[in-house]
């Protein structure tokens, strides 16, 4: 079985971890992604600030590159690529002048039916009956599920899970053993794109998050959103400084953990790049 795979930017650099474990993930279960040939950058996180055309032109390329690979669905890891490109297919479905301007831009002609998926919607459709049967060391902590900003919003235009208690991380997390948490922080902004430029700011959101976390006795933070891993986890340094105290809670991609759970070896799921290591994991 062979389904389109969108890597961007992230995914082959800082979170390289990320798309290693979703392919380990995929593979581990007989599914074969394919990446989209000779991609670019989405936009996200600036274009949209400079011009709209540029913004959709960008994200609709990679749509358009799909759509000629003959891909029919799409997995997309990052939060941000798979808000961009979700947004941009929406917005040429319901303005013609700009698709066909788009398409000028591009010449590429857009048929504007890709089937769109987050990284837990692909587990959902093609995994989730049959984690359950092929774990065979269950997950046996305390977590919380972390969707920040953009896997749920724009709500009216993603229409992915409920806007500001989501539950499908969490369901997952339950499905390998896990015990996941309720709390009040599932879908509060880490910093996002101040991580570079300001590093005060993300200590202080990002802080918050951890610490409530830590708080609640949760064993590691789950994510699925490259951005906010790489806030919670290799910002620490920052957070500790704000919060004046060591906080020691490791934050994995959901396609780590599930890949722990069913076998998948450590080194295929990049868990020595992560900065806060996880210490239950042996």
């Amino acid at each position: 079985m062979k389904i389109g795979f969108y890597p961007g930017c992230s995914l082959k650099g800082t979170s390289s971890e990320y798309a290693q474990s979703t392919l380990a993930l995929a593979k581990a279960f007989g599914v074969d992604l394919v990446e989209v040939e000779d991609w670019n950058c989405c936009g996200a996180t600036a274009a949209h600030n400079l011009s709209h055309e540029l913004a959709t032109a960008l994200p609709a390329r990679i749509l358009a590159l799909a759509q000629k690979q003959g891909l029919t669905e799409l997995v997309i890891p990052c939060a941000a690529c798979y808000n961009r490109l979700s947004v941009t297919q929406h917005e040429l479905n319901k303005n013609t002048a700009l698709k066909t301007r788009v398409e000028e831009i591009l010449q590429m002609p857009l048929s504007g039916n890709i089937e769109i998926l987050n990284v837990m919607q692909f587990v959902e459709k093609y995994i989730a009956d049959k984690i359950e049967e092929k774990v065979t060391t269950p997950f046996n902590h305390k977590v919380v599920c972390y969707y920040g900003c953009l896997l749920v919003r724009p709500h009216d235009i993603l229409k992915f899970d409920r806007l500001e208690d989501p539950q499908s991380m969490d369901s997952l997390m339950r499905k390998i053993g896990a015990e996941s948490m309720d709390w009040g922080y599932k879908t509060e902004c880490c910093g996002a794109g101040f991580s570079v430029s300001r590093t005060d700011i993300v200590a202080k959101l990002s802080g918050n998050i951890v610490k409530d976390a830590a708080d609640r006795g949760a064993q590691a933070i789950i994510v699925a959103c490259p951005m906010c891993q790489s806030n919670l986890d290799m910002r620490r340094k920052h957070i500790n400084s704000y919060l004046h105290q060591k906080v020691d809670t490791p934050v994995l991609y959901i396609t780590q953990a599930i890949g722990l759970a069913v076998g998948v070896s450590r080194k295929e799921l990049g868990l020595e790049k992560l900065f806060v290591a996880p210490a239950f994991i042996n």
